[in-house]
């Protein structure tokens, strides 16, 4: 067997069925901070290629790989200035060709981040709509007139009362047109009128261009956003004296359409093939449901923020503590809600969330037992789970000491308004950004315990987490005890055991403080998890049917029968065949 076909630690899914991407297991690379093959000190697709064994050394079926297109950057990457070439930060198109035949020939599938609420203000389609009312892409940007009364440019001005996510307000003057564009994020990237067909039409076709050239589907990053009320009313003020807008955008009057005609121009033919991931904040299960329903649904799955959202009090800034019944009661409403209709995408990380063995985990005393006790339970409910650069080995949230470690906007642009315009306390903005900041989640890939963590020869866009001299990818990959085997195991469990994907579920003892446990249930199999989320032993009241199972999945070496008795983070992952 070649090395490659070794790496893989089960076969990879059967891509011919239509629903095949309920058996995957997608990977997601943030190019910025995987590998850097040239020394810049930044990531790039030539050092994703060189990575990819390790990748498929999980056993994973998807690669979900981050914006790489030509970009400014003022939002890493999602701020997009041409939607049909890479960014040369991150190498070129015939990279990107290397790149997708190399993901193909280990097996697996690669999809891209479709970042089509807004561009860049660099982007040619903005720079058109922004010189004249009249031209031929005037209404390709969603522009409105100042307040009547108030000097165009000025405070409350605004044609509405929206606060963008990124601080301040949600619309920018520009003299030369004499209005206002919309900008949900940065100024730097303006919202797309999809109410205008050519928009659409532009659209749709590079989403054909991709896939003409390899890719195999879409990540779309807040697309349920692209639909705006017309009206654009005010929303209600927030403690930052700015109007809340999602009840106008995120989940607009014509989303299901727009996304309906996107399913029928651009995938028919493909669907069989094609992964396609709506990211959407604020949406319910609901909403979810209708977006995902396996006969009248728009897209395979999407991902949604509850669960993630619970440890903040209204402010991502916030914090409020988070019991595992609070984590129980939000991820198992989302298990009920989808059904045997729609579908869950399951993930604790992403390039936007904080490290979940910082975050919900125990990253001192139980490091080990937290990071693969969390896995355990988000890879075995029901959905697709995303595993995020680094998760796989356990990597942590990073000691930021200053604002000049940080490089996210989000996180720079809150501490201006906060502590500079507003007065807030410095150290407990900074406390506050450590905890939740993106950057967490952005440090490079600690690949050795060497200078640059063996992500780079240079000087790192975003410094290396010291903790990589023992936490890294050279010293797990051939331990069978350590982060990176337990993600392998848990990966082929799914690929080898229906019950994973096609099993219903019911969670067990939904009020108790520590103990998250489930089952999920197919044709007389039953798989049990028990869980024990906190740092003290736990002695379990084991439902009837699993007293006799056998375990087939601990994250802590033990033999003979279970008892019952749960160390600090153990998980127990029971199977037996019931009545």
């Amino acid at each position: 067997m070649t090395a490659t076909e070794l790496s893989r630690t089960s076969a990879p899914v059967d891509s011919a069925a239509s629903d095949w991407w309920k058996s995957a297991v997608v990977y997601q690379v943030y190019p910025r901070s995987f590998a850097d093959s040239n020394g810049d000190g930044v990531g790039d697709l030539r050092g994703l290629i060189e990575h990819l064994d390790h990748i498929a050394g999980l056993g994973v079926d998807v690669i979900w790989l981050s914006p790489m297109y030509p970009s400014p950057q003022a939002d890493n990457g999602y701020d997009i200035s041409d939607y049909r070439d890479v960014d040369p930060t991150f190498g070129t198109l015939a990279d990107m060709d290397e790149l997708i035949r190399q993901v193909h020939a280990r097996g697996m599938k690669i999809i891209l981040d479709l970042v089509v609420n807004h561009t860049s203000d660099e982007h040619p389609w903005f720079q058109s709509s922004r010189s004249s009312r009249t031209g031929e892409r005037a209404d390709w940007y969603i522009w409105r007139d100042p307040r009547p009364g108030v000097e165009p440019g000025t405070p409350g001005a605004e044609p509405n009362n929206w606060g963008s996510f990124f601080s301040g307000p949600a619309w920018t003057w520009v003299p030369e047109r004499g209005q206002y564009y919309l900008h949900l994020f940065a100024a730097k990237q303006p919202d797309l009128n999809w109410d205008c067909p050519e928009v659409r039409a532009e659209v749709f076709a590079t989403m054909r261009w991709w896939l003409d050239r390899g890719v195999d589907g879409f990540r779309m990053d807040v697309i349920n956003f692209i639909s705006k009320d017309p009206a654009l009313p005010d929303g209600p003020l927030t403690s930052t004296g700015l109007g809340d807008g999602s009840g106008s955008f995120a989940y607009g009057p014509r989303v299901h359409e727009y996304l309906a005609e996107m399913k029928d121009v651009v995938f028919t033919g493909r669907d069989a093939d094609c992964l396609t991931v709506g990211e959407m904040p604020n949406v319910t299960p609901e909403q979810a449901l209708r977006f995902t329903d396996c006969e009248t649904g728009q897209l395979c799955m999407v991902f949604q923020f509850e669960h993630v959202d619970l440890d903040q009090d209204g402010s991502k800034w916030a914090p409020r503590p988070v019991s595992v019944v609070d984590l129980k009661t939000s991820l198992g409403r989302w298990q009920r809600a989808m059904g045997d209709r729609g579908w869950n995408s399951l993930y604790w990380n992403n390039h936007d969330q904080p490290r979940v063995v910082s975050r919900f985990g125990d990253d001192r005393q139980h490091w080990y037992e937290s990071a693969t006790a969390l896995a355990t339970v988000l890879h075995l409910h029901r959905g697709t789970p995303y595993i995020y650069q680094g998760e796989e080995l356990g990597m942590t949230n990073a000691p930021f000491e200053r604002i000049e470690d940080f490089r996210d906007i989000e996180s720079t642009r809150y501490y201006e308004t906060a502590v500079l315009e507003r007065g807030a306390d410095a150290d407990e903005v900074l406390a506050a950004l450590r905890r939740k900041g993106r950057d967490n989640a952005r440090t490079p890939v600690q690949w050795t315990a060497g200078a640059g963590a063996g992500f780079t020869t240079g000087e790192p866009w975003i410094p290396v987490n010291p903790n990589h001299v023992w936490l890294n990818a050279a010293a797990q990959r051939d331990d069978p005890a350590s982060v990176y085997a337990y993600y392998r195991r848990l990966v082929d469990l799914r690929h080898r055991d229906p019950v994973v994907v096609h099993g219903d579920f019911t969670m067990l003892q939904p009020e108790h403080p520590t103990l998250y446990a489930f089952a999920r249930c197919l044709d007389g199999a039953r798989l049990a998890v028990y869980a024990n989320l906190s740092g003290e032993p736990l002695e379990v009241d084991v439902e009837l049917p699993d007293r006799a199972a056998t375990t087939v999945l601990t994250n802590l070496t033990t033999s003979g029968p279970w008892d019952g008795h749960l160390l600090p983070w153990e998980v127990r992952v029971l199977r037996s065949d019931v009545p």
